[in-house]
């Protein structure tokens, strides 16, 4: 210690027991003999509870002593020096024993999730990431899109080839801009005018023989047509009519030739293929 003793004069710090021809340890300047160290200064370990002494090694963990000898597993008891471990309820387990009987489980498989594996879940479920498959083709959905059919998960390929609703036209899947009619399922792109192929989504449309028409077409191929204008009475959009044996005006039309009056809801008079009021047929 760079410092100059009589014989009798190198003693312990704490109970002056002679030194000379005796192990002793430095603490804080001072020499203690190993009894007084151990006594004031030495851990317990946490195993066995007695001190850890400078003929052992001592394992510390969190404020926590161990011989190297007690540091072992407090399931299997094996040894966890240089070794893996986890600390949990005050007791210490290597990973294989906390994984097992702590750690959270697969819904798949039901094994452990242990350190550094990917967990997916979903629902409140959780899977490996090998384990987390399509119910069709059982092949692993990992970081892929999927769609939940009946709480199971299906991979989009098999959702598209099994399940997604196809156009009625093209028989391809519909993933988007979809439309339907009288339950019938269409891309929006392929809703079309059956005549002029025109699109018909957003657009006034009806029906011929389960067959979709757009207003121009439907009125040009099967409409009546209109004793005065000659156009064609479709009835789309509210479009009101008035017939009289076999003809047919739009209510807008029906006027006296004379007069032009109106005649919706009155009396009229037929002069030919003209229609008259009371007044200017007596005239």
């Amino acid at each position: 210690m760079d410092q100059n003793y009589h014989k009798d004069h190198l003693a312990c710090h704490n109970c002056e027991k002679k030194l000379i021809a005796c192990r002793y340890i430095l603490k804080d300047e001072h020499p203690h003999c190993i009894p007084c160290y151990q006594q004031l200064f030495a851990s317990n370990c946490e195993e066995c509870t007695k001190p850890i002494g400078p003929d052992f090694k001592d394992l510390s963990y969190k404020e926590r002593h161990w011989h190297e000898f007690c540091f072992k597993c407090s399931e299997c008891q094996k040894s966890l020096v240089d070794q893996p471990f986890a600390p949990k309820n005050e007791k210490i387990f290597c990973s294989d024993c906390h994984d097992n009987i702590f750690a959270a489980r697969c819904d798949g498989c039901n094994d452990p999730f242990r350190g550094g594996m990917k967990k997916f879940e979903y629902k409140g479920k959780q899977w490996h990431e090998q384990c987390f498959t399509c119910t069709v083709c059982n092949q692993a959905i990992s970081n892929k899109s999927f769609i939940p059919r009946d709480e199971k998960v299906i991979c989009v390929p098999c959702y598209e080839e099994n399940f997604a609703q196809r156009c009625t036209k093209c028989s391809n899947v519909i993933n988007k801009g979809g439309v339907t009619y009288k339950n019938t399922p269409f891309h929006k792109d392929c809703f079309t005018c059956t005549n002029c192929s025109k699109l018909l989504s957003g657009e006034k449309f009806t029906s011929k023989d389960e067959k979709p028409y757009c207003a121009d077409c439907y009125g040009e191929l099967f409409a009546k047509r209109c004793c005065q204008c000659t156009k064609p009475i479709t009835g789309i959009g509210g479009t009101k009519f008035i017939s009289f044996e076999e003809r047919h005006w739009h209510s807008e039309c029906f006027n006296c030739a004379k007069c032009n009056g109106s005649m919706v809801g009155r009396g009229f008079l037929m002069n030919g293929d003209s229609i008259l009021c009371p007044e200017c047929g007596r005239s």
